[in-house]
């Protein structure tokens, strides 16, 4: 996505709007301006499904390098690997009739 685009999207895009870009499950997504601040961009990590349309309603926005930098290191913690990992053990199932049939072995 170009710097042109970006800029057009800023101009022109309505509050909240997103685009897709070339990467699978990153989005731009326009932010509101307030009485304090201007409109601005942002980036939206979301998974995405097979069609390229997001899983989640709302994903991890991400404003700066800095905040990516943040997330990054929150993210490569194995703690947090061990956390989920006992929340799926606490949380219940999906249940049965949920759960897809269809697996694809890796």
């Amino acid at each position: 996505m170009s710097e042109e685009k970006l800029e057009e999207f800023l101009q022109s895009g309505k509050d909240w709007a997103k685009v897709k870009t070339s990467v699978p499950g990153v989005f731009v997504m326009k932010m509101p301006g307030s009485k304090n601040k201007e409109p601005s961009l942002s980036v939206e990590i979301n998974p995405v499904d097979s069609g390229g349309s997001p899983t989640k309603r709302r994903g991890l926005i991400i404003r700066s390098v800095d905040e990516l930098l943040e997330f990054k290191d929150i993210l490569s913690n194995d703690k947090l690997e061990t956390l989920l990992e006992m929340l799926e053990d606490v949380n219940p199932g999906t249940p049965e009739g949920k759960q897809s049939k269809e697996v694809i072995e890796l």
